[in-house]
């Protein structure tokens, strides 16, 4: 069964030390995507953000950087925030630690090779959210790592566009970080729910930002 909502409960028992959420009463969310950059995603869901005047984070790994580098420097002309998802979205629990610190820094140097003024990244988010304390021990003097506290589910088959949305709409609050997908498995559920999010949150006054 899939959590949509990751409680404060949930949060510490697995990994107190990262960062969940950052809740405030400004009406702001933090949205994410994963996984990309892609041409066949990550164009259309700039266009929408700057539709709706909305900044977000995106968590690239490195292979689709190293393959679509226009689509990454565009994210960063645009204001966005991105952060290092691994070089080939590696299960950190089942990877060794050093080969799993090889592909981090791996995608790292791809960052940083477009790395812009005001915009060097030290985002992290594990692959799956499946990371070992033993990597996150490490990993914590260079990065801040970055969970959720609301995932939407896009890339999941069983559910369905319109839950996708309503689940969405339920479970985020002011400071929520709110995981979407850029890679193709989402692209049914995330071109349904995406377009209509953004409305209903910045008709009732939220704000889009970039962690």
């Amino acid at each position: 069964m899939m959590i949509h909502k990751m409680g404060w409960l949930f949060q510490k028992v697995l990994y107190p030390t990262l960062t969940w959420s950052r809740y405030n009463k400004d009406k702001t969310i933090y949205l994410t995507f994963d996984d990309g950059p892609i041409p066949e995603m990550t164009p259309e869901i700039l266009d929408l953000l700057k539709t709706y005047n909305a900044k977000a984070t995106f968590f690239c790994v490195g292979d689709n950087i190293q393959k679509h580098p226009e689509i990454y420097q565009r994210i960063l002309k645009e204001k966005h925030s991105t952060g290092n998802h691994t070089f080939n979205h590696l299960n950190g629990w089942n990877t060794p630690d050093t080969n799993y610190f090889e592909n981090v820094n791996l995608c790292n140097s791809i960052i940083d090779k477009y790395a812009v003024k005001d915009n060097c990244s030290k985002l992290l988010r594990p692959p799956y959210g499946r990371i070992k304390q033993s990597q996150i021990k490490q990993l914590k003097a260079k990065y801040e790592i970055i969970m959720w506290d609301v995932l939407t589910g896009d890339f999941a088959a069983s559910i369905s566009p319109e839950s996708c949305l309503n689940k969405a709409i339920k479970y985020t609050e002011s400071g929520s970080i709110v995981v979407f997908h850029d890679n193709l498995k989402a692209k049914k559920n995330l071109d349904y729910a995406l377009p209509r999010y953004l409305e209903h949150f910045t008709q009732a006054g939220y704000s889009f930002k970039g962690l």
